[in-house]
């Protein structure tokens, strides 16, 4: 099973920790500083733009490719698509040789470290379309108030529902949770020998929805609050169904990730992202399935989002261009163009609309930005969330506030 996109990029980011000192001790003065800058602070010369991406498979390089070719062509700026084959590790590599791609993909988590040792331009507010973006999207890409880069494209959290097997258990339309008493319920109906009811990856990024459920999150305004009474009963919730068997971690399943095991049927639901529909169109494709918002918890509706921005190196030659190019990909128009081709939600307002009378089945994903929170980007916050991920491999044989009390003590050490 290939890993999805949006979760190789949520990884890929511990992949990054592992080359920190080599990322974040980078300078941003590699290049001889041969070009002019304009009135908005932006380098301009007639250097070709390079373009690092990292890309989930051939549609996702071919689209992005034909954008890039059709903004040159438009232009006049030569430009080039590279493919990396461990995005994190040659991003650090361009940085600490002075020699980084123009533009690239760059995950939030990763944000903070580029930004606070000067490898990347802060070029949001100079963008034309910068009203545009969701704003919690904006949140994702701002450090010290300076909305730092573009985002690309985002993902959210839903229930994926089996249709088959809940109809083979009696489950209606009716039946689809609204709240966590009912997924206990619908859970248990569907757990079977050989079978959970529920299945989830044993982590944060999938378990975090039930903390943002209860009202918790692990950063507030900057903040460390992992130990709030509202994640240990998010956690203790979690920990009671893992116990009883009606929920279950992938990998005790025998599964890589949820979308492996929900196609294997080793699970009738399973917690997910919108890559999961290219990930089961491409692999279990005679599987029926519903995407319905995730279940209401004591504190109302609450998911996770994923989300990666468009870099902009600080010591591009040609920045203007690169501003220019970031405008193009994050057009209605071609937002659009990227989902028809290999599946992402548009990072932009203006292109909700269609997306959904284009999408009708999927748009829980899609509702799930007015309410979703995200993993904190403060540096170091990935290997916090690393150690954190290690300990709820644990959760139904462990105490929830032992394991949050370390969280929190953890990420207060990186937020000072």
């Amino acid at each position: 099973m290939t890993i999805p996109r949006t979760l190789r990029s949520t990884l890929g980011a511990t992949a990054l920790v592992a080359v920190g000192a080599l990322a974040l001790t980078a300078c941003g003065s590699g290049f001889t500083d041969t070009s002019s800058s304009d009135s908005e602070g932006l380098t301009s010369s007639d250097d070709a733009l390079s373009i690092l991406i990292g890309s989930s498979g051939e549609a996702e390089t071919a689209a992005v490719t034909a954008a890039v070719a059709a903004w040159s062509e438009q232009s006049g700026t030569a430009a080039s698509v590279q493919v990396a084959s461990d995005l994190p590790q040659e991003l650090s590599q361009g940085f600490a040789a002075g020699d980084p791609a123009d533009v690239f993909y760059l995950s939030s988590d990763a944000i903070a470290g580029y930004a606070g040792n000067g490898s990347l331009k802060a070029y949001g507010d100079e963008l034309t379309n910068k009203d545009d973006f969701y704003p919690s999207l904006v949140q994702n890409f701002t450090i010290d108030d300076q909305f730092i880069c573009a985002p690309k494209d985002f993902s959210t959290l839903s229930l994926i529902i089996n249709a088959d097997l809940w109809a083979a258990a009696g489950l209606t339309d009716a039946d689809i949770p609204t709240d966590w008493d009912q997924l206990a319920s619908v859970a248990a109906t569907l757990t079977t020998d050989g079978r959970a009811g529920l299945a989830f990856g044993a982590e944060y990024q999938r378990i975090g929805t039930f903390m943002a459920q209860a009202g918790g999150s692990l950063v507030t305004d900057g903040t460390a609050v992992a130990d709030s009474s509202a994640n240990v009963e998010a956690l203790d919730y979690v920990a009671t169904h893992l116990a009883d068997g009606t929920f279950s971690y992938a990998a005790d399943l025998g599964a890589g990730w949820g979308g492996e095991a929900f196609g294997k049927q080793l699970s009738a639901m399973t917690i997910e992202g919108n890559w999961i529909t290219g990930a089961l169109s491409a692999d279990y494709p005679d599987l029926n399935y519903v995407v319905a918002p995730l279940p209401a918890g004591p504190a109302g509706a609450g998911t996770l989002q994923f989300t990666n921005c468009w870099g902009m190196a600080a010591d591009s030659p040609n920045q203007q261009a690169a501003l220019e190019l970031i405008e193009y990909l994050t057009s209605t128009e071609q937002q659009l163009a990227f989902s028809d081709a290999f599946g992402p939600m548009p990072s932009i307002l203006s292109a909700a609309e269609q997306w959904r009378t284009d999408n009708p089945d999927l748009a829980a994903f899609l509702d799930g930005a007015e309410y979703a929170d995200f993993p904190p980007t403060q540096e170091g916050a990935a290997e916090v969330i690393s150690d954190f991920n290690a300990q709820l491999e644990s959760l139904s044989s462990s105490d929830a506030e032992t394991i949050l009390g370390s969280v929190q003590s953890n990420l207060e050490a990186i937020l000072g």
